[in-house]
């Protein structure tokens, strides 16, 4: 069965702060696929589950590098970028499945790139604009099987 959830945000604050309680709750093994285009607050989003997860240092996008590995929070965070990936073979290349299935988070941005790899379990989070509703608007679906 599938579980959806939408929350709507009005700011790149309460952006942040919803990434931070995603951070507080994640556990590890678990893999979260980031979708929506560019410029809608996914880093935002990724910078905030830093912050929820005890990461201090600054977490950009990592688009030339594809995967970046923190530390220093209660749990390793695996946060890939995948938009420039092109072939699913780069993936295995970077040993992908070390991260998917270690004992860290994982966060992947332009996961619809890497659909067939991703786990079964993925935590699917799309961020959409609408413009109607103001420049900051932005809902956020949070989808889960159960």
């Amino acid at each position: 069965m599938e579980f959806s959830e939408k929350t709507e945000t009005n700011s790149a604050e309460e952006t942040f702060r919803l990434g931070t309680e995603i951070g507080k709750n994640a556990q590890p093994g678990e893999v979260y696929a980031l979708l929506g285009n560019l410029g809608v607050g996914k880093t935002v989003l990724i910078q905030g589950v830093a912050k929820g997860l005890g990461i201090k240092e600054p977490v950009n996008s990592p688009t030339f590098t594809i995967v970046q590995v923190y530390d220093e929070g209660r749990i390793p965070f695996y946060h890939f970028d995948v938009y420039r990936i092109g072939d699913i073979e780069e993936m295995d290349e970077i040993g992908y499945e070390d991260y998917f299935y270690g004992d860290g988070v994982c966060f992947v941005e332009w996961a619809n790139l890497v659909e067939e790899i991703m786990p079964a379990n993925t935590v699917w989070i799309e961020i959409k604009k609408d413009l109607s509703k103001g420049f900051d608007y932005r809902e956020i679906t949070v989808k889960t099987q159960k």
